[in-house]
């Protein structure tokens, strides 16, 4: 009985990091290079540091763009005691992304 042998080389891995800065409504949309992913990628955000409270929420993911909408609220104090203002659009945040082929 003869044996098999040899290397196994593991598939190279598709990854993608952009930086985009918010719009007006607080949207940052990423858009991959043609062709990069055949399926929807897996995203990873992180924001840039700013003042007050930052939120983010990937709205719209397919193999060509990711759209991540990122909220605002100050901190407002209110008889000594710090509180959440309401959520607004964020706009000018800068927002990283890493996509990874699934």
């Amino acid at each position: 009985m003869s044996g098999t042998h040899g290397d196994y080389h593991a598939p190279a891995v598709t990854e993608v990091r952009q930086t985009v800065v918010t719009d007006g409504s607080g949207n940052a949309t990423f858009n991959w290079p043609p062709g990069t992913f055949s399926a929807p990628p897996v995203v990873t955000v992180a924001l840039q540091g700013a003042a007050g409270f930052r939120s983010h929420t990937i709205t719209a993911n397919t193999a060509a763009s990711t759209t991540v909408n990122v909220l605002g609220a100050p901190v407002v104090s209110l008889l000594g005691i710090q509180i959440l203002a309401a959520s607004i659009p964020a706009p000018g945040i800068t927002v990283h992304a890493h996509a990874k082929a699934p």
